[in-house]
């Protein structure tokens, strides 16, 4: 019996000599720092796949970098017009802020068609619990005008876009598609508009040849006029519909002037827009009621000729994205185009 497990011990020992000499190759393959390298290398590889598949990407904002969801989840956007933007592109937010009495009338129906949930809030106003409560993954807002200390709260609640905008479309909406690898989508969206507005200026100009078009703003305690040049809404106008303004204040770089009932009669325009100013908390009624008994009013020739046209303020300042854009420049074609 011992002589057999002798046998069986030699045995065992010469087929693992022979698995050592069949396994013989290269250092490198046989080194255990070389097994040790190649399992570094894995777990690099895997860490830049986990990388990508977190999906955030940084982007430039107003204020500097941010690192963003490169697909967000749950996006609130606080400009409706940007919104709008978005999804007329291909991108639909999960929620929107809107204020009641000041939003266009045609988006709250545009939005729940869309499937975006909107949030009502006070205008001008943050506030930063029920933003909390909201969870979004990422904030999108326009960035002119916003101030560092509340970009920085913002930045608190979630991942905070500032876009290095104003409103306007041809502005904003590119910077939007930039985000969202839209740009494709943006472009014929852009260029779908321009088709309809170059339809409109030619229409208008046929008509009005070197005629002048004011837009006069009625607030709670004074009067304004649209600059020409002032950007924002002034573009629309101005701009892309190609209305002449009255030659007093063809050089006006502010989108709203302050200006005395005396000056009416240096524009004396040939047709006028007349805004009454909505705004949470303020009447216009009294200063509405003074503008059409003064008798620089009664004497200026948009007014004897009966070429006044009322003007929502939600039409032209939140109403002014792909869809509204189109409804307002109907609007302006309707009075002006008999």
């Amino acid at each position: 019996m011992l002589r057999r497990f002798k046998g069986l011990g030699i045995m065992l020992l010469v087929i693992s000599v022979m698995l050592a000499a069949c396994s013989g190759g290269t250092k490198e393959e046989n080194n255990p720092a070389g097994i040790a390298e190649k399992q570094t290398e894995g777990a690099a590889t895997a860490t830049e796949e986990a990388g990508d598949a977190s999906g955030t990407k940084v982007v430039q904002d107003q204020f500097g970098e941010v690192t963003i969801p490169a697909k967000p989840q749950n996006l609130i956007v606080f400009d409706s017009i940007y919104a709008e933007y978005l999804i007329e592109m291909g991108v639909t937010p999960q929620m929107v802020l809107l204020t009641p009495g000041v939003e266009a009338e045609y988006r709250p129906a545009y939005f729940k068609e869309h499937g975006v949930q909107v949030i009502e809030v006070e205008q001008y106003q943050y506030n930063y619990e029920q933003l909390l409560a909201l969870s979004p993954d990422m904030i999108l807002t326009a960035g002119e005008g916003m101030e560092q200390g509340v970009y920085d709260e913002l930045s608190k609640i979630a991942p905070t876009v500032a876009l290095d905008a104003n409103s306007e479309m041809k502005r904003a909406m590119p910077k939007l598609a930039a985000l969202f690898d839209k740009t494709e989508e943006s472009a014929k969206v852009l260029a779908e508009f321009d088709e309809k507005a170059a339809q409109a200026k030619e229409k208008i100009a046929e008509v009005l040849g070197d005629k002048t078009v004011l837009v006069l703003r009625v607030e709670h305690n004074r009067y304004r006029f649209m600059g020409p040049k002032g950007g924002s809404s002034s573009v629309f106008f101005y701009d892309i519909l190609g209305l002449n303004s009255p030659e007093a204040i063809k050089d006006s770089t502010d989108w709203f002037s302050q200006f005395s009932l005396e000056f009416l009669p240096e524009m004396n325009p040939d047709y006028i827009f007349l805004e009454d100013r909505t705004l949470v908390g303020y009447d216009t009624k009294k200063s509405m009621e003074d503008l059409k008994a003064s008798q620089v009013w009664a004497n200026l020739e948009a007014v004897k000729n009966d070429h006044v046209f009322p003007l929502k303020t939600s039409e032209f300042v939140s109403g002014v994205g792909p869809i509204g854009s189109v409804k307002l420049m109907d609007y302006v074609v309707e009075k002006l185009v008999p």
